[in-house]
């Protein structure tokens, strides 16, 4: 088959040290962006699924994205190599698929000194320190065959046209995997799409060995969603128990209890606290953050709410307690529901409640693959709480939040929180025991509309309010916790072996040190701006991917000007994308909540977006004359492996600090490419001292 050529080319380490000569062909540019769309749509399917699967990775999935931009800038210095291993992608995904399923991992409830987890009742599976390795090791190895496969027909163009293929088959990769998320799709729909895809680029010569493992895949995944009947949101694998003796119905996400669907007159009595601490209240308007299956939603009608906004992120959630909740809150005239992140609610309505209930708003997964937010992590922040006061009905509107706080110090922050937002100490009550222990914090800006049991009182050594831009409720002091430090630091360990035993000595990429520096760079202005927009917009699933796809958009846009723009000072570029780096730094991210939706939009845009499109001019007006197009983008990815490693400074220093990092990392970049850009200038000193506009024609030759 003519999509073979891009493999059969390269059978020889000389053939494919050669330049590419003329236009490869139709059939070869579509092989490179499918090969691209394959390789990001399973590094997304990938983090979804094992987070699914193997609770550690809920907690810092960057995990499988550190290993991922590993293996491909494996492959990527594979390249040339005599022996070609992406046939060998379906048997490694056989294996990991059969591997996960068959060891999944939970883990207890987990209230350590320095970062609190939500787990399970009891932990499963094999110990951590086996299994994250294994899985770190096991992604790599699948991504570093997917990568080979990807530069091994990457190198039959010219740099920025193989670039340029890569990015639009990952924008694929990235509309297809949302499409499915939108649509909540089973393991089993990705599951399809890998293999079709494989076996379309393997073409007639697939072989036994491979189809048969292609066979095991989609087998293994059809029966675990034959048996387990799990669903699938956009941000959970959500099973659904049966009814319990207590009349109440379970429901887990990534095997860890989340919620109980129970009908409101059972509830008790500690959940009504907030209206009868109130009773001067009307309760005309009611605000229920977190309403997932309709319990408090029952219990604001039950206790006579006129009008209830119910805001739920999860559609799945919100689904299952409209179809199980005895109650049928949902159902209710008097409830307007809203699949929307609570943060971002409170941004847009204009509404005044009566009450605002955070009613246990816990996720049990980060936003991104690549950051350290969770879904909830700026509902807790002092500025969130503020906002929520300022949507308080005056004099008599009450603020409440409950939940199983695990930890002393955990509940303790939030009170102060609330006594730092409102100006004075809250309402606090607990039951139970331990971990059990539900507790309630009640407020509102006059002490006088509340009927306070007991008052909280405040601790020596209590911890500050999180803030927007140090989100981290979770995390008991700014520090990185040990298990990241020592998790991290073998990474960081196992990359350099790994890329030396593999590919070879450190030396040939020693051209490339700008490069390297420029990933890492990007890796953090990339995280920077999917935080600023989960800030700004919500951290629902739709938001993050619009982020990716117009991170894509930059990039893509960057690559067809310098296909069609040669920029003779180079160094123009980087004094510009500093200049950006310093208008976001200058204008914090929390500082345009105050606008409407749509200039929040546009200058969000133009801060986030701006330095990333001038940092990938930087990149492509370098990456458009390298010698070696395989060992430089694996330079770059590789740094940006590092990139996600230096990321967790933000639990020491919040977000903001991340761009003097990426200035800086810039910096280290301009001066380790300084002979390029010089050289640069002297190839074309006849040129126009700032621009030189070619048309397409001209580049391609």
């Amino acid at each position: 088959m003519e999509l073979l050529l891009g493999r059969d080319v390269l059978t020889s380490p000389g053939a494919a040290a050669q330049s590419p000569g003329g236009d490869p062909g139709r059939s070869v540019k579509l092989r490179l962006a499918l090969l691209s769309f394959l390789m990001l749509f399973v590094e997304l399917a990938l983090i979804r699924w094992l987070g699914a699967n193997i609770v550690y990775l809920s907690y810092y999935s960057n995990f499988v994205l550190l290993g991922s931009f590993l293996g491909i800038g494996i492959g990527f210095l594979r390249a040339r190599s005599r022996i070609n291993l992406f046939p060998w992608t379906p048997v490694a995904l056989a294996v990991l698929t059969a591997f996960v399923l068959r060891f999944p991992v939970q883990i207890s409830h987990t209230s350590g000194t320095q970062l609190i987890f939500f787990g399970a009742l009891k932990t499963t599976g094999l110990p951590t320190w086996l299994m994250l390795p294994v899985i770190f090791l096991a992604v790599a190895a699948v991504m570093a065959m997917i990568g080979e496969g990807v530069a091994r027909t990457f190198v039959l163009f010219k740099p920025l046209d193989a670039y340029r293929l890569d990015i639009l088959g990952s924008i694929a990769g990235i509309a297809a995997f949302s499409a499915l998320a939108f649509l909540n799709a089973k393991p089993l729909a990705w599951g399809i799409i890998t293999a079709v895809t494989l076996l379309v680029l393997s073409g007639t010569r697939i072989g036994i060995l491979q189809f048969a493992a292609l066979a095991s895949l989609a087998g293994l995944l059809t029966a675990n969603s034959l048996i387990s009947h799990d669903l699938w949101s956009p941000y959970y694998r959500i099973t659904v128990g049966a009814t319990t003796k207590a009349q109440t119905i379970p429901v887990m996400v990534n095997g860890i209890p989340h919620q109980a669907i129970t009908a409101a007159a059972k509830r008790p009595a500690i959940f009504y606290q907030p209206y009868t601490q109130a009773p001067r209240n009307p309760l005309n308007n009611v605000l229920v953050v977190g309403a997932g299956t309709g319990n408090d939603v029952a219990g604001a009608l039950r206790m006579g709410a006129k009008h209830i906004d119910a805001v739920e992120i999860d559609p799945m959630i919100y689904k299952l307690g409209t179809k199980l909740n005895s109650d049928h809150p949902y159902q209710s005239p008097r409830v307007s529901a809203h699949i929307n992140d609570g943060r971002a609610f409170l941004s847009q309505t204009k509404k005044k409640y009566d009450l605002i209930l955070f009613a246990l708003p816990d996720s049990l997964t980060l936003v991104a693959g690549q950051s350290s937010l969770r879904l909830e992590s700026y509902l807790f922040t002092l500025q969130a709480i503020q906002s929520a006061r300022a949507h308080l009905v005056p004099g008599t509107g009450v603020f409440a939040m409950y939940n199983y706080y695990r930890t002393t110090w955990l509940r303790n922050r939030l009170a102060n929180t609330l006594d730092v937002a409102f100006g004075h100490a809250p309402c606090a009550s607990s039951v139970g025991q331990h971990q059990q222990q539900l507790s309630v914090l009640t407020v509102s800006v006059s002490p006088a509309a509340v009927d306070c049991v007991s008052t909280w009182h405040r601790p020596s050594g209590v911890l500050p309010p999180a803030t927007d831009d140090h989100p981290f409720v979770y995390l008991a002091s700014n520090t990185i916790p040990s298990f990241y430090l020592l998790t991290l630091g073998l990474i960081l360990l196992a990359s350099l072996v790994l890329v030396r035993t593999v590919s070879g000595p450190y030396r040939k990429m020693t051209r490339f040190v700008d490069l390297f520096f420029m990933g890492a760079a990007f890796m953090l202005l990339e995280t920077k701006s999917v935080v600023q927009f989960a800030l700004l917009f919500g951290t629902t699933w739709f938001v993050n991917a619009l982020v990716f796809g117009g991170v894509l958009l930059a990039v893509l846009a960057a690559v067809e000007t310098s296909r069609r723009v040669v920029i003779t000072r180079p160094q123009l570029l980087y004094g510009g994308l500093l200049l950006a780096l310093a208008v976001a730094w200058v204008v914090p991210a929390d500082s345009l909540l105050s606008l409407s939706v749509v200039p929040r939009f546009a200058l969000a845009v133009l801060i986030a977006f701006a330095p990333i499109f001038l940092a990938n001019l930087v990149f492509t007006q370098r990456f458009r004359d390298v010698g070696d197009s395989t060992v430089a983008f694996a330079a770059n990815l590789l740094g940006a492996m590092v990139g996600g490693v230096i990321e967790y400074v933000s639990l020491i220093t919040g977000y903001r600090a991340l761009l003097i990092v990426v200035a800086g990392l810039y910096g280290l970049a301009f001066l380790t490419g300084r002979r390029k850009l010089t050289a640069a200038k002297a190839e074309t000193g006849a040129v126009p001292p700032t621009l030189t506009a070619r048309s397409a024609s001209t580049a391609a030759t």
